[in-house]
């Protein structure tokens, strides 16, 4: 799914109306009826009032078109006409004419915040007042209007996006906006939704398909995209009959330390889960005994030191290496992952600790291989490439990071952004806050290099890893729940995921 800037947005309607052929006002129509099905697949029509708030322009227009849909099926509901200017937009008046003489539809015009009605906590609020190409804050009857709707307990639902919320930037913290449970947007999320900073405002978000012309949206270009089931089905390859552990490569994982078994198992075993043939781990050993307890499956090569990794072997025999998960940082295993980044000739996944010792020696990213995979977490992030004012600014340097290094850069978070070389971004779009637990970043480190021994291209490991990784933790929570989950669940629900994303469930 593509995520486009608001110009594109409005190419895309235009280009709709032209080649369809289709009238704007029909378009709106497609918009008002997207919006009712939702309402009443949801039972959201249940309300004791329905309250829709509009402005004069194209997204009141699709709250005046809804409130007459709503009445065809016998819903009543109230409009609230703010009045921004002396006019309407064409298709907004249409639709106001439309209405104006329905009888179970009232509408009420607001001039002042003397106007505001009395709403309940069991009434429904939609806000239609304004649409996604705001470009400066909320000022006068509006923001009074925002703030009042703010402190109204009663369910909120935006129409494309909350009024006086930014498309695509972060909302800046004294600009006023209307904070609402759920926002249904049109056809392609806004780049906002994905921001940390604008959660409180967008709420629960849900793209609603109106119809927008096919050869327009595969032709535009952009460097945004959200990562769904359509995009990684085709990644994931079939198993042929008659294929063997060599035919699924060979992984190197370099984790552990004295006292960090835990990661290294982790990331152990979801390497194994995500169907690599061979898995070598090289390790300390203090760590071999409950490596071998824990993963039969693995084969282990031991370092020279008890305590921490200082060394490792031939590299040649391995597809695919991963280096991170609970190393710790000591002088010779940062010695260790120099070595391995001047020789290694295979695709290379870093995480954890040796993303650490990376941002100990910066000048190291210079010669990463070509394609090497990055994941880390926000403070990772910082500490290897700088602090950034907000999400935004930080998606901007991931970008430039990834171009400079010819790396892929995955940012870990609620929507992970996997970073490609070209400037590319795939915005993940599994997973759930119970995976914010210890551990968790070890499983996604030990599917990557599953995939990238696999000999699937760092890009699609990188983003079929990051998906598959998000989904295993939606299964691991609808059976143990958000609070009791454990990273571990992850590990063991990825079977269930990758079956899913095959269609076999």
């Amino acid at each position: 799914m593509k995520i486009l800037d608001i110009p594109a947005i409005r190419e895309c309607d235009r280009y709709t109306v032209e080649h369809e052929p289709v009238a704007s006002v029909d378009l709106m129509e497609r918009a008002a009826n997207a919006l009712k099905s939702w309402l009443m697949v949801h039972d959201i029509v249940k309300a004791k009032n329905i309250k829709i708030f509009c402005g004069m322009g194209n997204n009141g227009g699709d709250g005046l078109a809804l409130a007459r849909l709503l009445s065809y099926s016998d819903i009543s509901s109230e409009v609230y006409l703010l009045r921004l200017s002396e006019r309407f937009s064409p298709d907004c008046e249409t639709n106001y004419l439309r209405i104006k003489d329905i009888e179970c539809v009232k509408i009420f015009e607001l001039f002042t915040e003397a106007d505001f009605p009395v709403i309940d906590t069991a009434d429904v609020v939609i806000d239609a007042v304004l649409g996604s190409g705001l470009n400066k804050p909320l000022q006068g009857v509006m923001a009074q209007l925002a703030e009042y709707l703010n402190d109204i307990d009663a369910v909120k639902i935006a129409v494309d996006i909350p009024s006086g919320m930014f498309a695509d930037r972060v909302q800046p913290c004294d600009a006023m906006a209307v904070k609402v449970d759920y926002t249904l947007t049109f056809q392609f999320p806004k780049l906002s939704f994905l921001f940390a900073e604008n959660d409180s405002i967008v709420g629960e978000w849900h793209v609603l398909d109106i119809g927008l012309h096919r050869d327009f949206i595969d032709a535009v270009e952009t460097d945004n995209f959200f990562t769904t089931e359509d995009v990684v089905r085709p990644i994931l390859r079939s198993r042929p009959k008659f294929s063997h552990k060599g035919t699924y490569g060979h992984a190197l994982l370099v984790a552990g330390s004295e006292g960090m078994s835990g990661a290294c198992l982790l990331s152990a075993e979801s390497c194994m889960r995500s169907g690599t043939g061979l898995l070598t781990v090289h390790l300390p050993s203090s760590v071999a005994l409950p490596l071998m307890s824990y993963l039969p499956e693995a084969m282990s090569e031991i370092d020279s030191c008890q305590s921490h990794n200082t060394a490792v072997g031939d590299l040649s025999r391995y597809t695919a290496i991963g280096m991170g998960p609970g190393l710790g940082r000591h002088s010779d295993t940062a010695a260790m992952i120099k070595s391995v980044l001047r020789d290694a000739d295979v695709p290379i996944v870093l995480d954890a600790d040796a993303l650490n010792i990376l941002s100990d020696n910066k000048t190291w990213l210079e010669f990463l291989p070509a394609g090497t995979i990055l994941t880390p977490h926000p403070k990772e992030f910082e500490r290897l490439f700088g602090t950034c004012a907000d999400s935004l600014q930080r998606l901007d340097l991931q970008r430039k990071m990834a171009m400079r290094y010819n790396i892929i850069i995955v940012l870990k978070g609620a929507y992970t952004s996997v970073m490609m070389p070209n400037g590319k971004c795939f915005f993940n779009s599994t997973g759930n806050p119970g995976m914010a637990k210890a551990g968790s970043g070890d499983v996604l480190t030990g599917i990557i290099l599953s995939l990238l021994a696999q000999h699937y291209s760092p890009e699609e490991a990188a983003v079929l890893g990051v998906y598959v990784h998000g989904l295993a933790g939606d299964v691991a929570a609808s059976r143990h729940g958000m609070y009791g989950m454990l990273s571990s669940d992850i590990s063991e629900c990825l079977g269930d995921a990758f079956l899913e994303i095959a269609g076999r469930q």
